[in-house]
């Protein structure tokens, strides 16, 4: 499943300069890794340290809001009806939820360059 979306992901917007993870066995498997090595690859794979959720908070908040908004709410059947409904809260959450946190923008916006957030002094 992780090897599944890195590589839509890649093949939708390319490599990163940095793709950070934390260590679990999904990000540490020979398969994922792998995926790092091939040729074609730019992106420089990144673990948290062990046991260091707070290494990437924002990433974990996003877990646990994808957790408690969708996958418990919805309680998928099967691994293709999940597939497509996190695929759907993932297309939600990146352009059309507004983030307080992004000035009210939606994060394919500031990821895309669409709006400049105000940098405190």
């Amino acid at each position: 499943f992780c090897v599944d979306v890195l590589l839509e992901a890649v093949g939708k917007y390319g490599w990163p300069e940095v793709f950070n993870t934390d260590q679990g066995s999904q990000y540490t498997s020979e398969k994922f890794t792998k995926c790092f090595e091939d040729e074609g690859c730019t992106a420089k794979l990144s673990m948290d340290g062990k046991g260091r959720s707070l290494d990437n908070v924002y990433i974990e908040r996003f877990w646990r809001t994808l957790k408690y908004e969708d996958i418990y709410l919805k309680g998928y059947m099967d691994m293709k009806e999940c597939f497509k409904g996190i695929k759907s809260f993932i297309d939600r959450y990146n352009d059309r939820r507004r983030h307080s946190s992004l000035e009210n923008h939606t994060p394919s916006e500031v990821y895309f360059n669409h709006v400049v957030l105000k940098v405190a002094a």
